[in-house]
């Protein structure tokens, strides 16, 4: 067996899922998944397990939530009216704010 279809507890992994998601919500899981810090595969396991996905703050995490934070910046500058503000700019922004708050918490 390849080394690479094994999971952590040493599981082969012979199946494939697969389903369609719209662009909108493709944004949504690619910065959930950048902001996590795991593996899309694993990010998407975890979450429709419903399992706890924690982040452990390295390199990639704070590269990520600061690539984020630009985008919603640049979001927020565009708009001139707060009832502008779409569902999914609320949820990236609440995303962002869980994940710091729990390594804000990892610290302390």
């Amino acid at each position: 067996m390849s080394a690479k279809n094994l999971d952590s507890k040493g599981r082969f992994r012979a199946r494939t899922i697969g389903f369609r998601v719209s662009p909108e919500e493709d944004q949504l899981i690619n910065s959930a998944v950048a902001l996590s810090g795991l593996t899309k595969q694993d990010y998407i396991v975890k979450r429709l397990l419903c399992r706890d996905v924690v982040v452990q703050g390295n390199p990639r995490v704070y590269k990520a939530l600061k690539n984020q934070l630009a985008e919603v910046l640049g979001e927020l500058r565009r708009i001139q009216n707060g009832s502008a503000v779409d569902d999914e700019l609320l949820s990236t922004i609440q995303l962002i704010t869980t994940t710091l708050n729990g390594l804000k918490g990892d610290r302390e």
